[in-house]
């Protein structure tokens, strides 16, 4: 692996981590990075990230549209080729996880 390929995803990274900056919760006004929604994201050598959204509580009224901003928000970002995220404490994580990751 060259130098080159890491700085990539170093700067990738940071990119995808200042975007989520932007998300701000409805209910809290805080945004979902300071908030601890968003947690372990990777990003493989080819552009694919994967990530884990933990909405705040088990019937969060606003994981389906935060879901959909985070989505839509890395997907948007150069040098992103692929995008999926696992929904944990949530009750309708698998049904969510359907929608979101298509």
């Amino acid at each position: 692996m060259s130098m080159g390929v890491v700085m990539d995803k170093e700067l990738l990274g940071k990119d995808i981590n200042n975007a989520l900056t932007e998300i701000i919760d409805p209910e809290t006004r805080l945004n979902i990075m300071r908030m601890g929604i968003v947690r372990n994201l990777t990003i493989r050598d080819d552009g694919s990230v994967n990530l884990t959204f933990r909405p705040s509580s088990p019937t969060c009224p606003m994981a389906y549209a935060l879901a959909g901003a985070i989505k839509k928000k890395i997907e948007s970002i150069q040098g992103v080729k692929s995008l999926t995220i696992n929904v944990e404490n949530f009750s309708s994580s698998n049904h969510l996880e359907q929608l979101i990751n298509v």
